[in-house]
């Protein structure tokens, strides 16, 4: 359960990710000049690579800020009455935390509903993010998703050119079934091999 919740949501939100690129290809291109300028074209990037590719990393919590997975936390009772704005919360009191509200909340982030990785050029910006929960009951397992996910996308821009298959926007039509925030239609794209991808196939000989 575990490894697919883990699995199934680092998925989820590198779909998110390409379709918010695929809408804004001059981010798409910033991130594989970085990756091409850091990384070389000899070979692929590697996990050890992501610290070194910061606005592969912004790009990443951008996407967890507009489009995060779990767009509502664990529920957790309250442990003592507190006051809220004006709103009184009783002792033990079935609490839920929107995420998906708070990252979207323009009296905390400018321009919230335009993609903008460079927001998180900002020192401590990232800190902000509430996608994997806070405190002691934050998930576990938030550093390898985050190393997952960096692997995953710096991969796909690495090693491919992608392109709309049409002039239109992706749509970024967002589900409203089930717990996960899932893309309503699944992604489709055109991609054509950069030449890295000659280069490994003959390094192994395939």
């Amino acid at each position: 359960g575990l490894y697919l919740a883990g699995t199934d949501t680092s998925a989820m939100t590198v779909e998110w990710a390409m379709t918010a690129l695929l809408n804004n290809p001059h981010i798409l291109k910033k991130a594989k000049d970085e990756i091409d300028t850091q990384i070389g074209y000899d070979r692929l990037v590697d996990e050890s690579d992501i610290p070194n590719l910061p606005y592969l990393q912004n790009i990443i919590y951008e996407t967890l800020r507009l489009y995060p997975v779990a767009p509502l936390l664990l529920p957790r009772f309250t442990s003592d009455k507190f006051n809220i704005e004006g709103f009184t919360i009783p002792r033990d009191t079935i609490v839920m935390i929107n995420a998906w509200a708070i990252q979207r909340d323009p009296k905390t982030w400018s321009d919230a509903s335009c993609f903008k990785p460079e927001r998180f050029e900002i020192e401590g910006e990232a800190n902000k993010l509430v996608a994997f929960g806070f405190g002691r009951r934050a998930c576990p397992g938030a550093g390898l998703a985050h190393r997952t996910m960096g692997l995953s996308l710096g991969l796909l821009i690495q090693c491919f050119e992608w392109n709309r298959l049409t002039q239109e926007e992706v749509d970024m039509t967002e589900s409203k079934i089930g717990l996960v925030m899932e893309k309503l239609n699944a992604l489709e794209t055109m991609c054509k091999a950069r030449p890295i991808i000659k280069k490994v196939i003959q390094e192994l000989n395939i």
